[in-house]
Protein backbone atom coordinates (compact mmCIF):
# COMPACT_ATOMS: atom_id res chain seq x y z
CA UNK A 1 0.00 0.00 0.00
CA UNK A 2 2.23 3.45 -1.02
CA UNK A 3 2.10 6.14 1.00
CA UNK A 4 2.85 9.51 -0.22
CA UNK A 5 2.83 12.57 2.37
CA UNK A 6 2.25 16.07 0.98
CA UNK A 7 3.13 19.63 3.39
CA UNK A 8 2.24 23.25 3.13
CA UNK A 9 4.18 23.47 -0.89
CA UNK A 10 1.62 21.19 -1.90
CA UNK A 11 -1.35 22.75 -2.02
CA UNK A 12 -1.76 22.50 -5.74
CA UNK A 13 -1.68 19.00 -4.62
CA UNK A 14 -5.58 18.91 -2.82
CA UNK A 15 -7.05 21.37 -4.74
CA UNK A 16 -6.49 19.68 -7.91
CA UNK A 17 -4.13 21.53 -9.72
CA UNK A 18 -1.44 19.59 -9.63
CA UNK A 19 -1.36 16.03 -10.49
CA UNK A 20 2.26 14.98 -10.29
CA UNK A 21 5.47 14.46 -7.36
CA UNK A 22 8.83 14.26 -7.56
CA UNK A 23 10.29 11.53 -4.86
CA UNK A 24 12.95 9.24 -3.89
CA UNK A 25 12.49 5.38 -5.73
CA UNK A 26 11.68 3.02 -3.61
CA UNK A 27 13.21 -0.24 -2.82
CA UNK A 28 10.38 -1.68 -4.96
CA UNK A 29 9.89 1.39 -7.11
CA UNK A 30 6.67 2.77 -7.74
CA UNK A 31 4.53 1.54 -11.47
CA UNK A 32 1.67 2.76 -13.70
CA UNK A 33 -1.34 1.26 -11.67
CA UNK A 34 -0.51 1.18 -8.19
CA UNK A 35 -3.12 2.79 -6.01
CA UNK A 36 -1.48 5.67 -4.02
CA UNK A 37 -3.17 6.43 -0.50
CA UNK A 38 -2.34 10.38 0.01
CA UNK A 39 -1.93 12.18 3.12
CA UNK A 40 -1.37 15.69 4.46
CA UNK A 41 1.78 16.33 7.21
CA UNK A 42 1.82 12.39 7.73
CA UNK A 43 3.95 12.73 10.93
CA UNK A 44 2.63 15.59 12.63
CA UNK A 45 -0.47 16.18 14.19
CA UNK A 46 -2.21 17.70 11.58
CA UNK A 47 -2.02 14.72 9.90
CA UNK A 48 -5.50 14.08 7.69
CA UNK A 49 -5.91 11.49 4.68
CA UNK A 50 -6.84 14.12 1.24
CA UNK A 51 -7.46 11.63 -1.42
CA UNK A 52 -6.67 7.82 -3.11
CA UNK A 53 -5.41 7.79 -6.63
CA UNK A 54 -3.55 5.62 -9.17
CA UNK A 55 -0.44 6.08 -10.62
CA UNK A 56 -1.03 7.12 -14.32
CA UNK A 57 2.93 7.31 -15.50
CA UNK A 58 6.14 6.98 -14.10
CA UNK A 59 9.30 8.89 -15.32
CA UNK A 60 12.91 7.55 -13.57
CA UNK A 61 15.21 10.04 -13.10
CA UNK A 62 18.90 10.46 -11.36
CA UNK A 63 19.31 13.09 -8.73
CA UNK A 64 21.73 14.21 -10.85
CA UNK A 65 19.35 15.60 -13.44
CA UNK A 66 17.62 17.22 -10.85
CA UNK A 67 19.45 18.91 -8.55
CA UNK A 68 20.16 21.99 -10.90
CA UNK A 69 17.19 21.95 -13.01
CA UNK A 70 15.33 24.75 -12.21
CA UNK A 71 12.81 24.68 -14.89
CA UNK A 72 11.63 20.89 -13.43
CA UNK A 73 11.75 23.22 -9.99
CA UNK A 74 8.93 25.74 -11.08
CA UNK A 75 6.96 23.29 -12.43
CA UNK A 76 7.29 21.35 -9.05
CA UNK A 77 6.07 24.86 -7.48
CA UNK A 78 9.03 25.61 -6.08
CA UNK A 79 11.14 29.30 -6.21
CA UNK A 80 14.28 27.31 -8.22
CA UNK A 81 16.07 24.68 -8.27
CA UNK A 82 17.60 25.21 -4.70
CA UNK A 83 14.46 26.01 -3.26
CA UNK A 84 13.50 22.35 -4.07
CA UNK A 85 16.69 20.48 -3.00
CA UNK A 86 16.06 22.12 0.10
CA UNK A 87 12.67 20.46 0.55
CA UNK A 88 14.36 17.37 -0.60
CA UNK A 89 16.51 17.78 2.35
CA UNK A 90 14.06 17.71 4.95
CA UNK A 91 11.85 15.39 3.71
CA UNK A 92 14.78 12.67 3.03
CA UNK A 93 16.88 13.50 6.62
CA UNK A 94 19.88 15.96 5.39
CA UNK A 95 22.61 15.37 2.06
CA UNK A 96 21.27 13.09 -0.94
CA UNK A 97 23.54 10.91 -2.82
CA UNK A 98 24.43 12.08 -6.13
CA UNK A 99 23.65 8.63 -7.85
CA UNK A 100 20.24 8.42 -6.34
CA UNK A 101 17.62 7.49 -8.23
CA UNK A 102 13.90 9.73 -7.71
CA UNK A 103 11.03 9.03 -9.82
CA UNK A 104 8.44 11.65 -11.40
CA UNK A 105 5.47 10.10 -10.42
CA UNK A 106 1.86 11.21 -12.27
CA UNK A 107 -1.46 10.61 -10.89
CA UNK A 108 -5.68 10.33 -11.38
CA UNK A 109 -7.06 11.25 -8.02
CA UNK A 110 -9.89 8.09 -7.47
CA UNK A 111 -13.44 9.01 -7.19
CA UNK A 112 -14.24 8.66 -3.60
CA UNK A 113 -16.64 6.37 -3.71
CA UNK A 114 -14.11 3.83 -5.20
CA UNK A 115 -11.54 4.25 -2.35
CA UNK A 116 -10.85 1.49 -0.68
CA UNK A 117 -9.73 2.80 2.64
CA UNK A 118 -11.30 4.74 4.94
CA UNK A 119 -13.69 7.80 3.58
CA UNK A 120 -13.41 11.24 4.10
CA UNK A 121 -15.60 14.57 3.89
CA UNK A 122 -13.55 16.15 1.05
CA UNK A 123 -15.29 19.47 1.37
CA UNK A 124 -14.43 19.36 5.34
CA UNK A 125 -10.89 18.30 4.72
CA UNK A 126 -10.43 21.28 2.40
CA UNK A 127 -12.10 23.65 3.97
CA UNK A 128 -10.39 23.10 7.20
CA UNK A 129 -7.02 24.01 5.55
CA UNK A 130 -8.74 26.27 3.91
CA UNK A 131 -9.06 27.96 7.58
CA UNK A 132 -5.87 27.23 9.20
CA UNK A 133 -4.00 29.03 5.80
CA UNK A 134 -6.31 32.03 6.60
CA UNK A 135 -5.86 32.37 9.98
CA UNK A 136 -2.00 32.02 9.71
CA UNK A 137 -2.50 34.69 7.52
CA UNK A 138 -1.29 32.65 3.62
CA UNK A 139 -4.14 34.48 2.12
CA UNK A 140 -2.34 33.25 -1.48
CA UNK A 141 -2.60 29.07 -0.08
CA UNK A 142 -6.04 29.85 1.42
CA UNK A 143 -7.87 31.15 -1.65
CA UNK A 144 -6.90 28.12 -3.80
CA UNK A 145 -8.59 25.99 -1.06
CA UNK A 146 -11.68 27.70 -0.99
CA UNK A 147 -11.89 27.72 -4.59
CA UNK A 148 -11.58 23.71 -5.14
CA UNK A 149 -14.25 23.57 -1.63
CA UNK A 150 -16.89 25.39 -3.69
CA UNK A 151 -16.44 23.63 -6.41
CA UNK A 152 -17.83 20.82 -4.32
CA UNK A 153 -20.72 22.49 -3.22
CA UNK A 154 -20.78 26.14 -4.93
CA UNK A 155 -24.19 27.40 -2.70
CA UNK A 156 -22.31 26.83 0.77
CA UNK A 157 -22.86 30.28 2.50
CA UNK A 158 -20.10 29.77 4.59
CA UNK A 159 -17.26 28.82 1.88
CA UNK A 160 -18.37 32.14 0.13
CA UNK A 161 -18.43 34.64 3.08
CA UNK A 162 -15.20 32.88 3.73
CA UNK A 163 -13.41 33.35 0.24
CA UNK A 164 -14.88 36.90 0.26
CA UNK A 165 -12.88 37.68 3.25
CA UNK A 166 -9.83 36.01 1.90
CA UNK A 167 -10.32 37.64 -1.27
CA UNK A 168 -10.49 41.30 0.78
CA UNK A 169 -7.37 40.46 2.32
CA UNK A 170 -5.58 40.27 -1.34
CA UNK A 171 -6.74 43.43 -1.98
CA UNK A 172 -9.06 42.02 -4.37
CA UNK A 173 -12.67 43.67 -3.66
CA UNK A 174 -14.25 43.72 -6.45
CA UNK A 175 -13.82 39.77 -6.55
CA UNK A 176 -14.64 39.54 -2.77
CA UNK A 177 -18.02 41.34 -3.31
CA UNK A 178 -18.61 39.06 -6.12
CA UNK A 179 -18.91 36.13 -3.45
CA UNK A 180 -21.08 37.78 -0.82
CA UNK A 181 -22.98 38.63 -3.40
CA UNK A 182 -23.79 34.94 -4.10
CA UNK A 183 -24.05 34.01 -0.54
CA UNK A 184 -26.67 36.79 -0.03
CA UNK A 185 -28.66 35.84 -2.62
CA UNK A 186 -29.01 32.35 -0.45
CA UNK A 187 -29.30 33.63 2.51
CA UNK A 188 -30.18 37.70 2.10
CA UNK A 189 -30.88 39.15 5.82
CA UNK A 190 -27.34 37.43 6.75
CA UNK A 191 -26.29 40.78 8.30
CA UNK A 192 -22.49 39.68 9.08
CA UNK A 193 -21.85 39.20 5.10
CA UNK A 194 -23.83 42.47 4.17
CA UNK A 195 -21.55 44.09 6.64
CA UNK A 196 -18.42 42.37 4.63
CA UNK A 197 -19.96 43.62 1.86
CA UNK A 198 -20.33 47.37 2.84
CA UNK A 199 -16.38 46.64 4.38
CA UNK A 200 -15.38 45.89 0.94
CA UNK A 201 -17.00 48.40 -1.11
CA UNK A 202 -15.92 50.92 1.07
CA UNK A 203 -12.33 49.25 0.73
CA UNK A 204 -12.78 49.69 -2.98
CA UNK A 205 -13.80 53.22 -2.97
CA UNK A 206 -17.02 53.22 -3.00
CA UNK A 207 -18.68 54.94 0.11
CA UNK A 208 -22.18 55.65 -0.66
CA UNK A 209 -22.97 52.40 -1.65
CA UNK A 210 -21.44 51.32 1.61
CA UNK A 211 -23.38 53.23 3.24
CA UNK A 212 -26.51 51.72 1.75
CA UNK A 213 -25.92 48.06 2.28
CA UNK A 214 -24.59 49.17 5.78
CA UNK A 215 -28.00 50.68 6.36
CA UNK A 216 -29.50 47.36 4.95
CA UNK A 217 -27.21 45.40 7.70
CA UNK A 218 -28.29 48.31 10.31
CA UNK A 219 -31.99 47.85 9.77
CA UNK A 220 -31.89 44.21 10.64
CA UNK A 221 -30.05 44.09 13.56
CA UNK A 222 -29.86 47.95 15.04
CA UNK A 223 -27.99 46.67 18.02
CA UNK A 224 -25.13 44.96 17.03
CA UNK A 225 -21.53 45.73 17.72
CA UNK A 226 -19.62 45.03 14.87
CA UNK A 227 -22.64 46.58 12.25
CA UNK A 228 -22.78 49.91 14.54
CA UNK A 229 -18.91 49.92 14.49
CA UNK A 230 -18.45 49.78 11.00
CA UNK A 231 -21.53 52.14 10.38
CA UNK A 232 -19.62 55.15 12.16
CA UNK A 233 -16.64 54.67 10.57
CA UNK A 234 -18.23 54.86 7.08
CA UNK A 235 -20.48 58.10 8.31
CA UNK A 236 -17.30 59.47 9.38
CA UNK A 237 -15.76 58.70 5.58
CA UNK A 238 -18.94 60.55 4.13
CA UNK A 239 -17.97 63.50 6.42
CA UNK A 240 -21.19 63.28 8.46
CA UNK A 241 -19.73 63.63 11.68
CA UNK A 242 -22.50 64.61 13.97
CA UNK A 243 -24.02 61.24 12.54
CA UNK A 244 -21.00 59.09 13.22
CA UNK A 245 -20.69 60.32 16.72
CA UNK A 246 -24.22 59.51 17.38
CA UNK A 247 -23.43 55.88 16.32
CA UNK A 248 -20.25 55.83 18.54
CA UNK A 249 -21.94 56.42 21.52
CA UNK A 250 -24.83 54.59 20.82
CA UNK A 251 -22.27 51.64 20.50
CA UNK A 252 -20.57 52.53 24.28
CA UNK A 253 -23.77 52.67 25.29
CA UNK A 254 -23.89 48.45 24.31
CA UNK A 255 -19.93 48.00 24.63
CA UNK A 256 -18.55 50.28 26.53
CA UNK A 257 -15.33 48.12 27.93
CA UNK A 258 -14.24 48.03 24.09
CA UNK A 259 -10.69 49.97 23.70
CA UNK A 260 -11.15 50.25 20.19
CA UNK A 261 -14.53 52.40 20.37
CA UNK A 262 -13.03 54.40 22.57
CA UNK A 263 -9.76 55.04 20.21
CA UNK A 264 -12.17 55.85 17.11
CA UNK A 265 -14.80 58.16 19.04
CA UNK A 266 -11.49 60.04 20.46
CA UNK A 267 -9.97 60.02 16.66
CA UNK A 268 -13.03 61.47 15.31
CA UNK A 269 -13.45 63.82 18.26
CA UNK A 270 -10.12 65.54 17.02
CA UNK A 271 -11.12 65.92 13.81
CA UNK A 272 -13.78 67.43 15.15
CA UNK A 273 -12.02 70.11 17.00
CA UNK A 274 -13.15 69.04 20.04
CA UNK A 275 -9.72 68.43 21.61
CA UNK A 276 -10.70 67.94 25.13
CA UNK A 277 -14.01 65.63 24.71
CA UNK A 278 -11.71 63.67 22.49
CA UNK A 279 -8.49 63.42 25.09
CA UNK A 280 -11.15 61.98 27.43
CA UNK A 281 -12.35 59.43 24.99
CA UNK A 282 -8.33 58.49 24.29
CA UNK A 283 -7.85 58.26 28.53
CA UNK A 284 -11.22 55.57 28.80
CA UNK A 285 -9.20 53.42 26.08
CA UNK A 286 -6.28 53.53 27.65
CA UNK A 287 -8.43 52.75 31.01
CA UNK A 288 -10.29 49.74 29.47
CA UNK A 289 -7.58 47.99 28.23
CA UNK A 290 -6.85 44.65 29.47
CA UNK A 291 -3.25 45.17 28.64
CA UNK A 292 -0.43 46.87 26.82
CA UNK A 293 -0.92 44.92 23.60
CA UNK A 294 -4.33 45.94 23.56
CA UNK A 295 -3.21 49.96 23.35
CA UNK A 296 -3.78 51.45 19.72
CA UNK A 297 -0.58 53.51 19.45
CA UNK A 298 -2.26 55.17 16.60
CA UNK A 299 -5.12 57.31 18.62
CA UNK A 300 -2.33 57.82 21.59
CA UNK A 301 -0.15 59.40 19.05
CA UNK A 302 -3.53 61.38 18.02
CA UNK A 303 -4.35 61.78 21.57
CA UNK A 304 -0.50 63.77 22.37
CA UNK A 305 -1.13 65.93 18.86
CA UNK A 306 -4.38 67.01 20.94
CA UNK A 307 -2.35 67.56 23.75
CA UNK A 308 -0.35 69.73 21.68
CA UNK A 309 -3.38 71.95 20.01
CA UNK A 310 -4.00 72.56 23.85
CA UNK A 311 -0.50 73.81 24.28
CA UNK A 312 -0.07 70.77 26.89
CA UNK A 313 3.32 69.99 26.02
CA UNK A 314 4.27 67.52 28.78
CA UNK A 315 0.86 65.47 28.49
CA UNK A 316 1.88 65.25 24.52
CA UNK A 317 5.09 63.76 25.50
CA UNK A 318 3.95 61.47 27.91
CA UNK A 319 1.30 60.56 24.91
CA UNK A 320 4.28 60.59 22.10
CA UNK A 321 6.83 58.11 24.60
CA UNK A 322 3.46 55.42 25.58
CA UNK A 323 3.10 55.57 21.44
CA UNK A 324 6.86 54.74 21.10
CA UNK A 325 7.25 51.93 23.58
CA UNK A 326 4.81 50.20 21.56
CA UNK A 327 5.99 50.66 17.91
CA UNK A 328 9.88 52.45 18.93
CA UNK A 329 10.77 53.09 14.71
CA UNK A 330 7.45 54.66 14.04
CA UNK A 331 8.94 57.43 12.27
CA UNK A 332 5.99 59.84 12.62
CA UNK A 333 5.79 59.32 16.71
CA UNK A 334 9.66 60.29 16.79
CA UNK A 335 8.94 63.18 14.98
CA UNK A 336 6.05 64.03 17.16
CA UNK A 337 8.23 63.90 19.81
CA UNK A 338 11.04 65.86 18.62
CA UNK A 339 8.60 68.43 18.04
CA UNK A 340 7.27 68.66 21.50
CA UNK A 341 10.48 68.64 23.41
CA UNK A 342 11.37 71.77 20.99
CA UNK A 343 8.35 73.35 22.28
CA UNK A 344 9.60 72.26 25.88
CA UNK A 345 12.94 73.73 25.05
CA UNK A 346 14.77 70.28 25.41
CA UNK A 347 16.86 70.58 22.39
CA UNK A 348 19.48 67.95 22.89
CA UNK A 349 16.67 65.53 23.52
CA UNK A 350 15.09 66.93 20.27
CA UNK A 351 18.10 66.09 18.84
CA UNK A 352 18.32 62.31 19.47
CA UNK A 353 14.80 61.90 18.41
CA UNK A 354 15.39 63.79 14.92
CA UNK A 355 18.61 61.30 14.49
CA UNK A 356 16.60 58.12 15.24
CA UNK A 357 13.76 59.49 12.09
CA UNK A 358 16.74 59.91 10.22
CA UNK A 359 18.79 56.76 10.71
CA UNK A 360 15.64 55.53 9.27
CA UNK A 361 14.64 57.35 6.59
CA UNK A 362 17.83 59.89 4.95
CA UNK A 363 15.53 62.20 3.28
CA UNK A 364 13.61 63.13 5.88
CA UNK A 365 13.00 66.40 5.12
CA UNK A 366 11.18 67.65 8.45
CA UNK A 367 13.59 65.69 10.88
CA UNK A 368 16.48 67.47 8.78
CA UNK A 369 15.12 70.80 9.05
CA UNK A 370 13.86 70.70 12.53
CA UNK A 371 17.11 68.97 13.67
CA UNK A 372 19.32 72.31 12.01
CA UNK A 373 16.33 74.25 13.88
CA UNK A 374 17.51 72.74 17.23
CA UNK A 375 21.36 73.35 16.39
CA UNK A 376 20.84 77.07 15.73
CA UNK A 377 19.44 77.08 19.53
CA UNK A 378 21.79 74.96 21.59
Amino acid sequence: MPILSFSSNDIDVITGKKTRTIRKAWKTPLKVGDRLYCYWNLVSKEKMKIFEAFVTKIEDIPFEDIKDNDELAVEEGFKDSKDMLREFKKMYGGRINPNENFQIIYFEKINIDDWKGDKIDEKAMITKRADILFDSGKFDKSTMCYDAALRIDPDDVYLLNKQGDNLSRLGKFIDAIECYDKALEIEPDNVYILNNKAIALLNSGNINEAYKVSTIAYNFRPSSPIILYWRGFILEMLGRYDDALKVYDKLIEIDSENPEVWNSRGNLLSDMGLLEQAIESFDKAVEVCLDDSEMDAGSINRMGNAYIDLGKYDDALDCFNKAISLEKHNIDFLLNKGVVLMELGKFEEAIDSFNKVLLRNPDNEDAFFLKEECLENL
